[in-house]
């Protein structure tokens, strides 16, 4: 194999993502994303905000900054943003997007997406604080593949367009 094949094979197993700091007023309450243990799959995302803040149950999604940036240094990765599990579960702070994408041109600050689900007619709001681990961040490979336009696909199946529920429930 060509050696530059190999560089991009090891930069999709190993690859080195630059970190920037975009709110430097913000520097004592801003927390860089790392792993919480060996085998995690996602970085913790923290809340780089001045004060605390109020989510009130099912009121509208707010933007919350993480106070960072990233480069992935490679056109062939993307990163996801997901919600922490004990955070939906236990206090229902979820992401209001459901997922976040980053493709690997966005080199903005990185916003996270929050919602309160828990009932409008409690008065269980979610603080978040600053420093808070609100979301977390998986770096994924992508595929772009190419399309071919069909009359009929060129392989079947038992399935074919059986949908919803068509395997079992």
């Amino acid at each position: 194999m060509e050696n530059k094949y190999l560089d991009q094979i090891k930069n999709l197993l190993s690859p080195t993502i630059e970190i920037k700091i975009t709110d430097n007023s913000l520097q004592e309450k801003l927390n860089i994303p790392k792993y919480q243990s060996e085998l995690a799959a996602g970085i913790d995302l923290y809340a780089c905000i001045e004060n605390q803040i109020e989510i009130k149950p099912n009121d509208k999604a707010i933007l919350i900054s993480t106070g960072i940036a990233i480069h992935m240094n490679n056109t062939n990765m993307m990163a996801i943003i997901l919600p922490r599990s004990g955070l939906g579960h236990n206090k229902g702070l979820i992401l209001g997007n459901t997922a976040g994408v980053i493709d690997a041109d966005y080199s903005g600050t990185i916003f996270i997406s929050v919602y309160n689900r828990n009932n409008a007619m409690s008065n269980d709001s979610i603080s978040i604080k600053p420093g808070d681990r609100i979301a977390q961040m998986i770096f994924l490979p992508i595929l772009k593949p190419t399309f071919n336009i069909v009359n009929d696909f060129s392989e079947k199946n038992n399935r074919g367009d059986k949908g919803f529920g068509s395997t079992g429930i």
